[in-house]
Protein backbone atom coordinates (compact mmCIF):
# COMPACT_ATOMS: atom_id res chain seq x y z
CA UNK A 1 0.00 0.00 0.00
CA UNK A 2 1.42 3.69 -1.33
CA UNK A 3 1.98 5.69 1.44
CA UNK A 4 0.35 9.12 1.43
CA UNK A 5 2.32 12.22 -0.66
CA UNK A 6 0.98 15.91 -1.78
CA UNK A 7 1.01 17.80 -4.58
CA UNK A 8 -0.46 20.66 -6.09
CA UNK A 9 -4.30 20.69 -6.81
CA UNK A 10 -4.94 19.52 -9.90
CA UNK A 11 -7.11 22.00 -12.61
CA UNK A 12 -10.04 20.18 -12.94
CA UNK A 13 -13.87 21.98 -13.12
CA UNK A 14 -15.83 21.25 -10.45
CA UNK A 15 -19.47 20.40 -11.38
CA UNK A 16 -20.33 19.52 -7.63
CA UNK A 17 -20.89 16.32 -6.35
CA UNK A 18 -24.61 16.30 -6.47
CA UNK A 19 -24.62 16.56 -10.26
CA UNK A 20 -22.44 13.21 -10.23
CA UNK A 21 -24.34 11.69 -7.30
CA UNK A 22 -27.61 12.77 -7.99
CA UNK A 23 -27.98 13.12 -4.44
CA UNK A 24 -30.88 14.37 -2.17
CA UNK A 25 -30.94 14.78 1.78
CA UNK A 26 -31.30 11.29 3.36
CA UNK A 27 -34.89 11.08 5.81
CA UNK A 28 -33.75 8.61 8.00
CA UNK A 29 -30.71 8.69 10.10
CA UNK A 30 -27.18 7.14 8.69
CA UNK A 31 -24.23 6.03 10.22
CA UNK A 32 -22.91 9.86 10.28
CA UNK A 33 -25.68 11.75 9.21
CA UNK A 34 -25.95 13.08 12.43
CA UNK A 35 -22.08 13.11 13.65
CA UNK A 36 -20.73 15.90 15.46
CA UNK A 37 -17.32 14.95 13.88
CA UNK A 38 -18.68 14.86 10.60
CA UNK A 39 -20.13 18.38 10.62
CA UNK A 40 -16.95 19.65 11.49
CA UNK A 41 -15.28 18.28 8.84
CA UNK A 42 -17.81 19.22 6.44
CA UNK A 43 -17.13 22.61 8.24
CA UNK A 44 -13.75 22.39 7.33
CA UNK A 45 -13.96 21.07 3.94
CA UNK A 46 -16.52 23.63 2.67
CA UNK A 47 -14.24 26.55 4.48
CA UNK A 48 -10.82 25.11 3.09
CA UNK A 49 -11.81 23.70 -0.33
CA UNK A 50 -15.19 25.20 -1.57
CA UNK A 51 -17.11 21.88 -1.30
CA UNK A 52 -21.15 22.73 -0.71
CA UNK A 53 -22.00 21.65 2.78
CA UNK A 54 -25.65 19.92 1.74
CA UNK A 55 -23.60 17.99 -0.62
CA UNK A 56 -20.94 16.98 1.37
CA UNK A 57 -24.16 16.54 4.03
CA UNK A 58 -25.92 14.01 1.41
CA UNK A 59 -22.76 11.98 0.84
CA UNK A 60 -21.99 10.81 4.44
CA UNK A 61 -25.66 10.35 5.04
CA UNK A 62 -25.02 7.41 2.26
CA UNK A 63 -21.31 6.68 3.90
CA UNK A 64 -21.60 3.36 6.62
CA UNK A 65 -19.59 2.46 9.47
CA UNK A 66 -17.88 -0.59 9.17
CA UNK A 67 -17.20 -2.82 11.98
CA UNK A 68 -15.57 -5.27 9.81
CA UNK A 69 -12.86 -2.39 9.34
CA UNK A 70 -11.90 -1.58 12.88
CA UNK A 71 -11.71 -5.17 13.59
CA UNK A 72 -9.16 -6.01 10.69
CA UNK A 73 -7.33 -2.27 11.56
CA UNK A 74 -6.92 -3.04 15.22
CA UNK A 75 -6.08 -7.00 14.84
CA UNK A 76 -3.11 -8.21 16.75
CA UNK A 77 -0.22 -8.23 14.61
CA UNK A 78 -0.07 -11.93 13.66
CA UNK A 79 3.07 -13.59 13.90
CA UNK A 80 6.06 -11.74 12.58
CA UNK A 81 7.04 -14.20 9.87
CA UNK A 82 10.21 -15.14 8.45
CA UNK A 83 12.06 -14.96 5.16
CA UNK A 84 11.18 -18.87 4.49
CA UNK A 85 7.56 -18.33 5.51
CA UNK A 86 7.12 -14.86 3.67
CA UNK A 87 8.41 -15.50 0.52
CA UNK A 88 6.42 -18.21 -0.85
CA UNK A 89 3.17 -15.99 -0.44
CA UNK A 90 4.22 -13.93 -3.13
CA UNK A 91 7.00 -15.76 -5.05
CA UNK A 92 4.62 -18.29 -6.88
CA UNK A 93 4.06 -20.26 -10.20
CA UNK A 94 1.13 -18.91 -10.76
CA UNK A 95 1.86 -14.98 -9.42
CA UNK A 96 4.89 -15.38 -12.09
CA UNK A 97 2.86 -16.77 -14.80
CA UNK A 98 0.46 -14.05 -14.39
CA UNK A 99 2.95 -11.24 -14.23
CA UNK A 100 4.43 -12.63 -17.91
CA UNK A 101 0.87 -12.41 -18.82
CA UNK A 102 0.52 -8.77 -18.15
CA UNK A 103 4.13 -7.80 -19.23
CA UNK A 104 3.62 -9.32 -23.03
CA UNK A 105 -0.01 -7.99 -23.28
CA UNK A 106 1.03 -3.97 -21.88
CA UNK A 107 4.65 -4.59 -23.35
CA UNK A 108 4.35 -1.19 -25.39
CA UNK A 109 3.23 0.29 -22.24
CA UNK A 110 5.62 -0.54 -20.03
CA UNK A 111 8.89 0.16 -22.32
CA UNK A 112 7.15 3.85 -22.60
CA UNK A 113 7.18 3.93 -19.06
CA UNK A 114 10.88 3.31 -18.63
CA UNK A 115 11.95 5.20 -21.20
CA UNK A 116 9.32 8.27 -19.52
CA UNK A 117 10.45 7.41 -15.95
CA UNK A 118 13.64 5.03 -16.02
CA UNK A 119 11.24 2.35 -14.24
CA UNK A 120 11.90 -1.43 -15.21
CA UNK A 121 9.02 -2.93 -16.86
CA UNK A 122 9.45 -6.25 -14.56
CA UNK A 123 9.66 -3.51 -10.99
CA UNK A 124 6.48 -2.33 -12.32
CA UNK A 125 4.43 -5.29 -13.12
CA UNK A 126 5.50 -6.78 -9.68
CA UNK A 127 4.42 -4.24 -7.81
CA UNK A 128 1.40 -4.99 -9.24
CA UNK A 129 1.32 -8.53 -9.01
CA UNK A 130 2.60 -8.08 -5.37
CA UNK A 131 -0.07 -5.62 -4.76
CA UNK A 132 -3.34 -7.15 -6.22
CA UNK A 133 -2.48 -10.48 -8.80
CA UNK A 134 -2.84 -8.13 -11.63
CA UNK A 135 -5.80 -6.25 -10.42
CA UNK A 136 -7.37 -9.52 -9.27
CA UNK A 137 -7.53 -8.57 -6.06
CA UNK A 138 -8.41 -4.91 -5.74
CA UNK A 139 -10.79 -4.55 -2.64
CA UNK A 140 -14.32 -4.56 -2.20
CA UNK A 141 -14.97 -2.22 0.47
CA UNK A 142 -16.37 1.52 -0.55
CA UNK A 143 -13.34 3.48 -0.27
CA UNK A 144 -16.07 6.31 1.47
CA UNK A 145 -17.31 4.08 3.45
CA UNK A 146 -12.94 2.65 4.68
CA UNK A 147 -12.12 6.61 5.28
CA UNK A 148 -15.45 7.66 7.27
CA UNK A 149 -15.01 4.74 9.33
CA UNK A 150 -10.80 5.13 10.19
CA UNK A 151 -11.27 9.00 10.34
CA UNK A 152 -13.92 9.14 12.63
CA UNK A 153 -14.13 5.91 14.48
CA UNK A 154 -10.78 5.02 15.04
CA UNK A 155 -8.87 7.44 17.47
CA UNK A 156 -5.31 6.22 16.82
CA UNK A 157 -5.07 6.67 13.30
CA UNK A 158 -8.08 9.74 12.72
CA UNK A 159 -5.43 12.22 11.83
CA UNK A 160 -4.17 9.94 8.90
CA UNK A 161 -7.37 8.87 7.77
CA UNK A 162 -9.08 12.09 7.77
CA UNK A 163 -6.36 13.49 6.10
CA UNK A 164 -7.16 11.07 3.28
CA UNK A 165 -10.76 11.64 3.26
CA UNK A 166 -9.38 14.93 2.21
CA UNK A 167 -7.64 13.95 -0.26
CA UNK A 168 -10.35 11.32 -1.69
CA UNK A 169 -12.82 14.00 -1.79
CA UNK A 170 -11.25 16.36 -4.07
CA UNK A 171 -9.78 13.37 -6.10
CA UNK A 172 -13.35 12.46 -6.91
CA UNK A 173 -14.19 16.38 -7.59
CA UNK A 174 -10.86 16.56 -10.08
CA UNK A 175 -11.59 13.34 -11.55
CA UNK A 176 -15.35 13.88 -12.03
CA UNK A 177 -16.28 10.30 -10.73
CA UNK A 178 -19.12 9.51 -8.12
CA UNK A 179 -17.17 8.94 -4.83
CA UNK A 180 -19.65 6.42 -3.39
CA UNK A 181 -18.81 3.80 -7.05
CA UNK A 182 -15.20 4.05 -6.22
CA UNK A 183 -13.87 0.66 -3.91
CA UNK A 184 -10.55 -0.39 -2.36
CA UNK A 185 -9.00 -2.05 0.84
CA UNK A 186 -10.55 -1.95 4.08
CA UNK A 187 -7.67 0.97 4.62
CA UNK A 188 -8.88 2.73 1.88
CA UNK A 189 -5.57 1.79 -1.11
CA UNK A 190 -6.97 1.59 -4.04
CA UNK A 191 -6.95 0.13 -7.43
CA UNK A 192 -4.14 -2.23 -9.32
CA UNK A 193 -1.87 -0.07 -7.60
CA UNK A 194 -3.17 0.15 -4.22
CA UNK A 195 -2.33 3.86 -4.01
CA UNK A 196 -3.84 5.92 -1.10
CA UNK A 197 -5.53 8.79 -1.77
CA UNK A 198 -2.88 11.41 -1.38
CA UNK A 199 -0.44 9.38 -2.96
CA UNK A 200 -3.27 9.57 -5.95
CA UNK A 201 -3.09 13.37 -6.32
CA UNK A 202 0.92 13.51 -5.81
CA UNK A 203 1.98 10.97 -8.20
CA UNK A 204 -0.79 9.40 -10.23
CA UNK A 205 -0.74 9.95 -14.39
CA UNK A 206 -3.16 9.93 -16.99
CA UNK A 207 -0.77 7.67 -19.39
CA UNK A 208 -3.15 7.11 -21.99
CA UNK A 209 -4.09 11.09 -22.22
CA UNK A 210 -7.97 10.89 -22.12
CA UNK A 211 -8.53 13.36 -19.55
CA UNK A 212 -8.95 10.94 -16.32
CA UNK A 213 -6.85 9.22 -13.95
CA UNK A 214 -8.38 5.82 -13.63
CA UNK A 215 -6.10 3.13 -11.50
CA UNK A 216 -9.14 0.80 -10.94
CA UNK A 217 -9.77 -0.57 -14.50
CA UNK A 218 -7.21 1.11 -16.56
CA UNK A 219 -4.00 -1.09 -16.69
CA UNK A 220 -2.49 1.90 -18.75
CA UNK A 221 -2.54 4.63 -16.16
CA UNK A 222 -2.23 2.37 -13.16
CA UNK A 223 1.59 1.28 -15.11
CA UNK A 224 2.00 4.93 -15.77
CA UNK A 225 1.02 5.96 -12.12
CA UNK A 226 4.07 3.18 -10.50
CA UNK A 227 6.52 4.95 -12.62
CA UNK A 228 5.31 8.13 -11.95
CA UNK A 229 5.88 7.02 -7.82
CA UNK A 230 8.71 5.27 -8.31
CA UNK A 231 11.01 8.13 -10.05
CA UNK A 232 9.54 10.49 -7.30
CA UNK A 233 11.08 8.15 -5.02
CA UNK A 234 14.42 8.18 -5.59
CA UNK A 235 14.56 5.08 -7.90
CA UNK A 236 17.94 5.26 -10.08
CA UNK A 237 17.53 4.09 -13.61
CA UNK A 238 20.04 1.30 -14.41
CA UNK A 239 21.78 0.87 -11.07
CA UNK A 240 20.96 -2.73 -9.05
CA UNK A 241 18.78 -3.19 -5.90
CA UNK A 242 20.50 -4.94 -3.60
CA UNK A 243 23.87 -6.78 -3.55
CA UNK A 244 24.25 -10.26 -1.29
CA UNK A 245 26.74 -9.55 1.18
CA UNK A 246 29.38 -11.93 3.30
CA UNK A 247 29.96 -11.46 6.91
CA UNK A 248 32.46 -12.96 9.31
CA UNK A 249 33.51 -12.00 12.90
CA UNK A 250 31.72 -11.11 15.99
CA UNK A 251 30.73 -7.88 15.22
CA UNK A 252 28.40 -8.87 12.43
CA UNK A 253 24.93 -8.15 13.92
CA UNK A 254 25.92 -4.62 14.96
CA UNK A 255 25.66 -3.98 11.52
CA UNK A 256 22.41 -4.55 11.24
CA UNK A 257 20.38 -1.51 10.19
CA UNK A 258 18.02 -0.51 12.86
CA UNK A 259 14.61 0.30 10.81
CA UNK A 260 14.97 0.62 7.08
CA UNK A 261 16.71 4.15 6.41
CA UNK A 262 20.25 3.09 5.31
CA UNK A 263 22.26 4.75 8.00
CA UNK A 264 25.64 3.30 7.59
CA UNK A 265 27.83 3.12 4.65
CA UNK A 266 29.66 0.07 3.00
CA UNK A 267 32.76 1.48 3.99
CA UNK A 268 31.77 1.27 7.81
CA UNK A 269 29.93 -2.40 7.45
CA UNK A 270 33.46 -3.31 6.16
CA UNK A 271 34.38 -2.95 9.54
CA UNK A 272 32.08 -4.49 11.56
CA UNK A 273 32.63 -7.86 8.78
CA UNK A 274 30.99 -7.69 6.01
CA UNK A 275 31.79 -7.51 2.50
CA UNK A 276 30.21 -7.60 -0.97
CA UNK A 277 31.32 -9.08 -4.18
CA UNK A 278 29.84 -6.13 -6.27
CA UNK A 279 33.11 -4.14 -7.11
CA UNK A 280 31.24 -1.05 -8.07
CA UNK A 281 30.15 -0.13 -5.07
CA UNK A 282 32.06 2.75 -3.27
CA UNK A 283 32.88 2.73 0.32
CA UNK A 284 30.91 5.62 0.76
CA UNK A 285 27.46 4.19 -0.40
CA UNK A 286 25.15 4.55 2.23
CA UNK A 287 22.90 1.29 2.17
CA UNK A 288 20.46 -0.86 4.44
CA UNK A 289 21.96 -3.99 5.81
CA UNK A 290 19.70 -6.52 7.14
CA UNK A 291 19.48 -10.81 7.57
CA UNK A 292 16.95 -12.78 6.04
CA UNK A 293 16.19 -16.31 7.39
CA UNK A 294 16.12 -18.37 4.40
CA UNK A 295 15.29 -21.98 4.11
CA UNK A 296 19.47 -22.54 3.62
CA UNK A 297 20.62 -20.29 6.29
CA UNK A 298 20.81 -16.89 7.03
CA UNK A 299 21.55 -14.67 4.28
CA UNK A 300 22.97 -11.28 4.61
CA UNK A 301 22.02 -8.76 1.82
CA UNK A 302 23.23 -4.77 1.26
CA UNK A 303 19.92 -3.01 0.05
CA UNK A 304 20.58 -0.24 -2.65
CA UNK A 305 19.07 3.33 -3.31
CA UNK A 306 16.42 1.21 -5.52
CA UNK A 307 15.76 -1.23 -2.91
CA UNK A 308 15.61 1.78 -0.22
CA UNK A 309 12.73 3.30 -3.09
CA UNK A 310 10.66 0.16 -3.13
CA UNK A 311 10.41 0.20 0.85
CA UNK A 312 8.39 4.33 0.13
CA UNK A 313 5.70 1.93 -1.39
CA UNK A 314 5.26 -0.36 1.85
CA UNK A 315 7.92 0.04 4.63
CA UNK A 316 9.40 -3.05 5.47
CA UNK A 317 12.58 -4.96 4.07
CA UNK A 318 10.45 -8.24 3.41
CA UNK A 319 8.39 -6.82 1.03
CA UNK A 320 10.85 -5.12 -1.02
CA UNK A 321 13.00 -8.15 -1.31
CA UNK A 322 9.36 -9.98 -2.75
CA UNK A 323 9.08 -7.03 -4.97
CA UNK A 324 12.80 -8.06 -6.12
CA UNK A 325 12.51 -11.55 -6.49
CA UNK A 326 9.68 -11.59 -8.26
CA UNK A 327 10.52 -8.82 -10.54
CA UNK A 328 13.88 -11.38 -11.36
CA UNK A 329 11.67 -13.95 -11.43
CA UNK A 330 9.32 -12.50 -14.05
CA UNK A 331 12.58 -11.70 -16.07
CA UNK A 332 14.03 -15.31 -16.14
CA UNK A 333 10.65 -16.51 -17.20
CA UNK A 334 10.69 -14.14 -20.26
CA UNK A 335 14.09 -16.00 -21.03
CA UNK A 336 15.54 -11.68 -20.98
CA UNK A 337 18.62 -12.64 -19.12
Amino acid sequence: MVMIGRCAARKAQWVGLAGLLGLVPVASAADYQESAQVGEFVAEMTRDYGFASEQLLALFAQAERKQSILDAISRPAEKVKLWKEYRPIFITDSRIARGVDFWRQHAATLARAEQEYGVPPQVIVSIIGVETFYGGNTGSYRVIDALSTLAFDYPPRAPFFRQQLKEFLQLSREEQVDPLSLKGSYAGAMGLPQFMPGSFRAYAVDFDNDGHIDIWNNPVDAIGSVASYFKEHGWKAGQPVVSQAKVKGELVDQGLTVGIEPVKTLGELRALGWSSADPLLAAEQPVTAFRLDADSGPEYWLGLPNFYAITRYNHSVMYAMAVHQLAEALVDARGLN
